[in-house]
């Protein structure tokens, strides 16, 4: 390895004071970050680029061919269009003859967060991991439009890498994609070692921590990664793909930046680093980036540095596409009938499961990409009393659904993965408890690993009652007890908070709605919440959706609909982050008897719900960025 790749601990520690003044008497455009006083000495930083490891440079990745990386639709529509402005789409022609914008932001894109928060990689030297987790986690958000944070330790501890060994984003991403993808923080936690552990027993004790065991269902998955070589082609895919990862070399000075464009002013190279590059600014000739130093660094995480500056384009660029979200990142965005799942080309398909009208189920499925056709696939089971529930869990992305039988008892159906085919998980519940006729609410929470089952179902006397299964020998259903009163109505419409609460919200006889939730820490007791709406006729179907959602740990707003008793449907929303309370948007739809489904997708944050007719079909509907209802297909 080169000398000025080697450790730097040894070296002068130099005063925010005497950098300040360095910058200055070089008339670089930069500043030493604010946080510092003169008298602090620079923080350095762990860095982590192994310039000898898998590591393509610009000249060796060159040009590629954009339009055939990039020619299609995406599910964001905002680069939908942005593809079209540069040519890139088959069947389009370029729109401008200078379609690039002069400067992309991911931070802050078309009215909405793209970026997750600023993590800090501690003392190991592991920015490659972080670059490379990081262009995952927004790559999800921005093909996706669900906050998917990744634990960087189920990468890192996965290739087996020791806290100082150095690696690229390339090593990264390529174990990524042969390993299955990698796993939320909730399935591989941090943990702090031991007090006293000495070091070279460090990595045995960080391998002693796997993930859970449903692993396999709980990953972002990656096709293959693009590099990236010619400046232009990285801007062209900041603005109609999503970020991308970089390398760089790191000097004394740049432990230091603050706010403005850095340029280096000084020789003294301490290592090399890798970054996530978020954007760029041709007015200040810059490359916008992430770092893994913690929010305390530069101007909160996030800094500038000067196109060329410090080898930065002298590496290729690593760019994604085609993520697949696992179900337990978007296990909020949908309840009752339906829910999006990773099947298909672009990783979108609609899984919708219908009545049959003879005690049958059957699935159908819409195609992630044009002409969103539904197509009607297997049949099963033969006792559905009622719209079943159904969603996909960490089983390998294994289907569940449960429906309410004539004999008021609850059924569970699962889909097997690896032997692609529907088995019956059993019945459970007592004779003639569940009302004939409702959908249960149904849902994985995250007690326990795998995630407890937890269904709600109204009962045939008016109440409510919750079950509850762990998923673990010996499988069995447990009864949570009864709760509430005077229930009309209740379906799909069960939620687990960012606090790991449960809530629900059910129609009473009077017409109007209430929110019920379980007070776990007074003995998980449910307690009755805030009363709205009149007129309802129907069970609410809720779900907890993306807006209002800043960033991976910020609770989205509740969306709700419900049909009113003259068969329209009622749409509400009520602010979870800013605490304001429930909204009625809107009326619309005719000659409604039920919300069977609804979810927020990958398609411009649109809510889909799907309707069960007078006329015993279902109809879907879908919200557009503006506020509007239009008419899907009739399915069924």
């Amino acid at each position: 390895m080169p000398e000025e790749y080697g450790t730097y601990d040894d070296r002068p520690v130099q005063l925010a004071g005497e950098l300040r003044a360095q910058v200055v008497d070089h008339g670089a455009p930069w500043s030493v970050s604010e946080r510092l006083a003169d008298e602090d000495p620079v923080p350095r930083a762990p860095l982590g680029l192994d310039p000898e490891a898998l590591l393509t440079t610009a000249a060796e990745a060159g040009t590629v061919d954009l339009r055939g990386l990039v020619g299609r639709e995406s599910g964001n529509p905002h680069l939908t269009r942005r593809r079209a402005a540069h040519g890139l789409l088959a069947d389009r022609k370029a729109q401008a003859a200078s379609p690039r914008p002069a400067a992309v932001d991911w931070r802050s894109r078309w009215g909405w967060p793209w970026i997750t928060r600023v993590k800090d990689q501690g003392p190991c030297s592991s920015g490659w991991a972080f670059a490379a987790a990081g262009l995952v986690e927004s790559m999800a958000r921005i093909e996706h439009h669900v906050w998917a944070e990744r634990a960087e330790g189920d990468l890192h501890d996965g290739m087996r890498a020791a806290c100082g060994r150095l690696g690229s984003p390339e090593e990264a991403l390529d174990w990524i994609r042969d390993n299955g993808g990698i796993a939320d923080p909730d399935c591989h936690p941090p943990v702090e070692p031991p007090a006293g552990l000495p070091p070279e027993r460090l990595d045995a004790w960080r391998a002693a921590y796997p993930p859970s065991w449903d692993r396999s269902g709980r990953t972002v998955r990656i096709t293959d990664y693009v590099r990236l070589g010619d400046v232009e082609q990285q801007k062209v895919w900041l603005d109609t793909v999503g970020p991308l990862t970089a390398c760089l070399d790191v000097y004394e000075d740049f432990f230091g930046l603050g706010s403005g464009v850095y340029r280096r002013t000084t020789d003294r190279r301490a290592g090399g680093h890798c970054v996530l590059i978020v954007g760029y600014d041709d007015a200040a000739g810059c490359w916008i980036f992430r770092n893994s130093w913690g929010p305390g660094h530069h101007v909160g995480g996030f800094g500038r540095i000067g196109y060329g500056e410090a080898r930065i384009d002298h590496w290729a660029k690593c760019g994604l596409r085609h993520t697949n979200v696992d179900p337990w990142s978007k296990r909020r965005l949908h309840s009752g009938n339906v829910y999006e799942s990773g099947n298909g080309r672009a990783h979108r398909n609609f899984e919708l499961l219908l009545t049959t009208g003879d005690g049958r189920l059957r699935h159908w499925w819409r195609n992630g990409d044009p002409p969103h056709r539904w197509s009607p696939d297997a049949e099963f089971g033969s006792d559905a009393a009622g719209m079943p529930a159904f969603t996909g869990t960490t089983y390998n992305r294994n289907m569940e659904s449960l429906h309410i039988t004539p004999g008021g008892r609850l059924r569970h159906w699962y889909y097997e993965q690896s032997a692609r085919t529907w088995r019956d998980g059993g019945l459970f519940g007592a004779d003639g408890d569940a009302a004939v006729g409702s959908t249960p609410g149904f849902i994985q929470s995250d007690y326990g690993k795998p995630g407890n089952f937890e269904v709600v179902v109204r009962t045939a006397d008016g109440r409510l009652r919750h079950w509850w299964r762990i998923n673990g020998s010996p499988w069995s259903w447990n009864d949570g007890g009864c709760f509430a009163s005077r229930i009309a109505h209740y379906g799909p419409a069960l939620v687990q908070t960012r606090d790991r609460r449960l809530d629900l919200v059910a129609a009473r006889t009077d017409g109007r709605m209430q929110r019920w939730w379980r007070d776990d820490a007074a003995g998980f007791v449910w307690r009755p919440g805030e009363i709205f709406g009149s007129g309802i006729g129907s069970a609410p179907c809720l779900i907890e959706a993306q807006y209002d959602a800043r960033d991976e740990a910020t609770a989205g707003n509740y969306e709700l609909c419900a049909v009113t008793e003259d068969g329209r449907i009622e749409h509400w929303w009520r602010g979870n982050a800013s605490g304001s309370g429930w909204t009625r948007s809107t009326v619309f739809g005719r000659d409604a008897l039920a919300v069977t489904g609804m979810l927020q997708g990958s398609f411009g944050f649109h809510l889909e719900v799907f309707v069960l007719r007078a006329d015993r079909q279902v109809q879907h509907w879908w919200r557009d960025g503006n506020g509007g209802w239009h008419e899907g297909a009739v399915i069924g």
